[in-house]
């Protein structure tokens, strides 16, 4: 699942996107009703690339979980945020069965399910598509990255130049006096 540039700030409702730079913040734009606002630096934002949620082993990134959903309702909306909390439980544990039960709340599998559906609603429910590589095996294709010519090192030129008798001058520096 392909989440790069949505985030979500503590709050203020829904998802957005980064469109621009302020002296003290971003300027952001939201997914559902394409408002933009401004946001400060003082405010929390965090990138759904980097939430994850507890399980028994490792933490399982939310894009991954989302993947899981997509999977399971074939690229349709999951079960209403609103929901009753048991229904809304046991749905996530059918996609995340190895959850860790006390640390996960249900207001916070409710957050995922309305994330999940607000990017399924607007279009942004991208999947990575996986190809088969020269050697046969699935490769994940990610979003190309723009390659930037690195400009290589200046190196100083130290050639001398005879400007007068007893002075000599060399690159950027001035020498005087006599030798």
């Amino acid at each position: 699942m392909n989440l790069e540039g949505i985030i979500s700030i503590s709050g203020m409702p829904g998802l957005y996107k980064v469109v621009g730079q302020l002296k003290s913040g971003v300027i952001v734009e939201s997914l559902t009703d394409k408002k933009r606002t401004p946001v400060y630096s003082h405010q929390q934002i965090s990138t759904l690339e980097d939430i994850s949620m507890f399980t028994t082993g490792d933490n399982k990134p939310v894009s991954e979980i989302m993947k899981a959903i997509y999977d399971k309702e074939n690229g349709g909306a999951c079960i209403d945020h609103k929901a009753d909390e048991k229904e809304i439980t046991a749905y996530f544990e059918s996609v995340v069965p190895d959850y860790d039960k006390e640390r996960v709340y249900a207001s916070n599998i409710r957050k995922l399910f309305n994330w999940y559906n607000i990017l399924q609603q607007t279009g942004n429910l991208k999947v990575n598509e996986e190809k088969a590589d020269d050697d046969g095996k699935p490769k994940t294709h990610l979003p190309e990255e723009k390659h930037t010519k690195v400009p290589a090192k200046h190196k100083p030129d130290n050639t001398r130049v005879t400007v007068s008798k007893g002075v000599t001058k060399t690159a950027g520096v001035r020498k005087t006096g006599t030798a």
